[in-house]
């Protein structure tokens, strides 16, 4: 058993999103290191093979009031929250004049919102030692077509990581991101039927970078984005 497994052994991880791809991954890699799971999703759990010790469903995160319940249900049956990963998020392509105002208010809502309204909430339950780490995009970089909203949503993610990173510091809370290129799924391979998968990212390597950020072996970091993939 590595340092990092015996390390998060017992430890409580909360994800957001928790029943999509990433999240099952984060779940599988978690538990095979002896940590506890709470899920928080929008969606009803499709069945009983998710991995967890807890899901909490129907939560719009990007409202306080379901945020603070979601949490509040998830300490009062497993105890204090060692990390949160803020994996909800939504993804659409939509050129500007196409989308209008809507698509640029709905993935900042799915993207940005959801991970505040978390982050604000998990705090009555996350002491000293504890991580969060949100879920950018490597696509921040530069917005092709299309991409503007979507783009522009998660450069947000980057700079509440960097803020709150900063903020928490004297309670002893790390903030860290990824940003992903293309993960490996089924969706995505639906619509990119001419790319190679082969290249892409897969799940379970970024569901390993994203226990890394809440390890002590990642102490030394704050603030910091990893870019995760080709």
């Amino acid at each position: 058993m590595s340092h990092q497994e015996s390390e998060l052994k017992g430890k409580l991880i909360v994800i957001t999103g928790g029943l999509g791809i990433l999240g099952h991954a984060i779940t599988q890699v978690a538990n095979d290191m002896g940590a506890v799971v709470a899920l928080i999703d929008r969606v009803e759990p499709r069945n009983t093979d998710h991995g967890a010790a807890l899901v909490v469903s129907g939560i719009d995160l990007s409202d306080p009031a379901s945020a603070k319940d979601a949490f509040k249900q998830i300490a009062d049956k497993l105890g204090p929250v060692h990390a949160l990963m803020n994996v909800a998020g939504a993804f659409a392509w939509n050129k500007v004049v196409d989308g209008g105002v809507q698509a640029w208010s709905e993935m900042y809502s799915a993207n940005v919102l959801s991970a505040v309204g978390a982050s604000i909430a998990v705090l009555d339950h996350m002491p000293s030692g504890g991580a969060i780490v949100n879920v950018a995009a490597a696509a921040t970089t530069r917005a092709a077509a299309g991409m503007g909203a979507y783009t522009a949503a998660k450069s947000g993610v980057l700079r509440l990581t960097e803020s709150l990173a900063d903020e928490l510091k004297s309670r002893g809370i790390r903030v860290n991101s990824v940003s992903p290129t293309i993960l490996d799924t089924p969706r995505n391979r639906a619509d990119m039927p001419d790319a190679d998968p082969g290249k892409w990212l897969q799940p379970s390597d970024l569901a390993k970078t994203m226990l890394f950020l809440v390890s002590s072996e990642s102490k030394a970091l704050t603030g910091a984005n990893l870019l995760a993939g080709q």
